[in-house]
């Protein structure tokens, strides 16, 4: 008999859709014309976190702009800005920092809505078109530039900021790197490579540099992996953008969960919330809704934000 299980269906309900005052009807947006075929977009939702009072922050790429959500589901215009923003975390401080495809890292203000540049340039060149972000325990932000990057051009790359505002390359050579986590030791990265349709495991050594990278996971369909979470057990939890699923698979690599999202196959991006981090949030993006469903596991608490 064999021992593997295939995985289980959960499936994804709505729970809250962009408003209609807010939706942008006939209009192509520039980030459209060469990501989506020149499609009209009303919207494309993407970057999910939460802060530490429940709201939920959201990002609109095609039109620059920055929402959020009450924990009753009370959609407010955080900022509307001259940008693409894409992945998106809240800091320590409560402010947030977003991966903006056009003009790299921003630092935003969920106050005022003030929108302020914080990384933008690697050794003075202008990064690809950054996408997203992931902070370590000290506040460390590693951040990945995707561009137009795939497997007739694998030279998307990994960056890291330091505190002290130092930048370093982490990785290159990666064919469209996307969502990223690091594990609970930060001894791990863990990076979606779109193109590839599969997720890398990069070892990080004592002297902070990567070796032995290799693929932890392969997937196949869709367009491939997108933003990604931990598991309190160490699981990772992974968009399929194009697949219409988010796919929760074991330490050990094994699929144990797909949730399914029958308001669209483009789910992007996700974020662990609810009293025991067991919802999971899940951006729809080309519908404007955001799905909820709720986990036998819980997520992992960002550590930097504890």
């Amino acid at each position: 008999m064999s021992l593997f299980q295939p995985p289980k269906d959960i499936q994804a309900e709505v729970f809250i859709s962009l408003p209609e005052e807010f939706r942008v009807k006939g209009k192509v947006p520039e980030w459209a014309i060469i990501n989506k075929a020149g499609s009209t977009l009303d919207s494309f939702l993407e970057g999910p976190a939460f802060d530490k009072a429940g709201n939920l922050y959201f990002v609109d790429i095609a039109w620059g702009r920055i929402f959020r959500a009450d924990p009753a589901g009370n959609i407010d215009l955080v900022t509307e800005y001259d940008g693409e923003p894409n992945g998106l975390k809240v800091m320590a401080d409560g402010s947030l920092m977003v991966a903006d495809y056009k003009n790299g890292l921003m630092s935003v203000d969920p106050a005022s809505g003030s929108v302020t540049p914080h990384c933008t340039r690697y050794r003075l060149e202008a990064f690809k078109g950054v996408n997203d972000l992931c902070i370590s325990k000290n506040g460390t932000i590693w951040f990945t530039d995707q561009g137009q990057t795939g497997l007739q051009d694998p030279t998307g790359r990994i960056f890291r900021l330091q505190v002290d505002g130092s930048l370093d390359c982490f990785l290159e050579g990666i064919p469209s790197p996307n969502g990223l986590v690091l594990n609970q030791s930060e001894t791990i990265l863990f990076i979606a490579v779109t193109r590839g349709n599969n997720v890398w495991r990069a070892p990080i050594m004592p002297d902070g540099m990567p070796s032995k990278v290799g693929v932890f996971l392969q997937l196949s369909g869709g367009g491939g992996p997108d933003g990604m979470a931990l598991t309190a057990d160490g699981g990772l939890v992974v968009a399929h953008a194009g697949m219409g699923s988010v796919w929760v698979f074991s330490p050990l690599g094994e699929p144990l969960y797909r949730v399914r999202c029958e308001t669209g196959v483009t789910s992007t991006n996700i974020a662990f919330g609810g009293a025991d981090n067991r919802d999971l949030y899940i951006t729809e993006s080309e519908s404007g809704h955001i799905l909820k469903a709720t986990l036998p596991v819980s997520g992992l608490p960002l550590q930097h934000l504890n």
